[in-house]
């Protein structure tokens, strides 16, 4: 293969852990054109005070200008549950689209009643500048990019393959973690497990992105793996298990979580592409609370 070619199949890829939500944000890069995607962008909330900021997403935006880079995507993997997004800030100041599963209608659909969302709130999907089939192609810069379903912890939940690497978001974690929890509504561990294998059938090579880390005994935070190490390592899905026994596991397991604690603040955000609910006649935004409901 020529150097040239390598190059545009292997993005740049830098990452920024969000200790408070132990997430990964993504800045992927081509090295050639210096177009760039922005992947799982995280807001600061304070649930004490109910007090946003940007200082986390303004590294993001800094990194991006002082390489260079132009941006053409703002990714979410789906609408998670355990931070708000920050893609209205991050396209504010750089640009780009944000993109995020097709199915995202029957996510919103579900929290728009649980939240008894105002009768304009829309179910289908449009408060995100593009909404990617399954098998979609894209490209950032030069290298070529799909789009892969991996529904299981939500219905809507994405993986991008950009290169020679794949971002799963809550799909898969680092080995020594496992896998996503499949409890929250719309979620399937027999849906999970059938994602999971479709992402292990992708070269062994592939270089793996998760979403979140949460370093197990005490180990270093990590959030890049492969395909291969998933096969040989991952605890709750490594060759030889499965689909009855991951389904027994990963329902035993669910059941003795706790939900995350920024699940419902982050979600009738993030419904909302990153958007915060409108101001009420004070002029005040307000997240909902919905009692005995989740």
């Amino acid at each position: 293969m020529t150097a040239t070619a390598e190059t545009t199949l292997r993005p740049d890829v830098t990452a920024f852990f969000h200790e408070p939500t132990f997430t990964c944000t993504y800045v992927v890069a081509d090295p050639t054109t210096k177009k760039a995607a922005v992947i799982d962008s995280v807001l600061d909330y304070d649930p004490k005070s109910g007090r946003t900021g940007t200082a986390t997403a303004e590294e993001v935006v800094e990194h991006v200008r002082a390489r260079g880079l132009t941006l053409d995507w703002i990714l979410e993997t789906h609408i998670h549950a355990d931070h708000l997004s920050a893609a209205p800030f991050v396209k504010a100041r750089l640009g780009g689209r944000c993109g995020i599963g097709r199915h995202i209608d029957r996510v919103q659909a579900t929290w728009k009643s649980i939240y008894n969302a105002e009768p304009a709130f829309r179910t289908d999907g449009s408060q995100f500048d593009h909404l990617f089939e399954d098998g979609e192609s894209f490209k950032v810069g030069s290298i070529d990019a799909a789009v892969l379903h991996t529904p299981g912890h939500t219905p809507a939940c994405l993986s991008y393959r950009i290169g020679d690497a794949v971002f799963v978001g809550d799909t898969l974690f680092m080995p020594d973690f496992g896998t996503a929890r499949c409890d929250f509504p719309g979620g399937s561990a027999r849906t999970l497990y059938g994602s999971i294998r479709r992402l292990l059938d992708l070269p062994p090579e592939t270089r793996m992105f998760v979403g979140h880390d949460y370093a197990p005994g005490g180990r270093a935070y990590a959030w890049e793996t492969t395909v291969a190490e998933q096969h040989r390592a991952n605890i709750h899905v490594h060759d030889g298990v499965d689909e009855a026994a991951f389904v027994a596991m990963r329902e035993a397991r669910d059941a003795t979580l706790d939900m995350p604690t920024l699940l419902l603040p982050s979600i009738q955000v993030n419904m909302r592409a990153g958007e915060l609910p409108p101001a009420e006649d004070n002029g005040v935004r307000y997240l909902k609370i919905p009692l005995d409901a989740v």
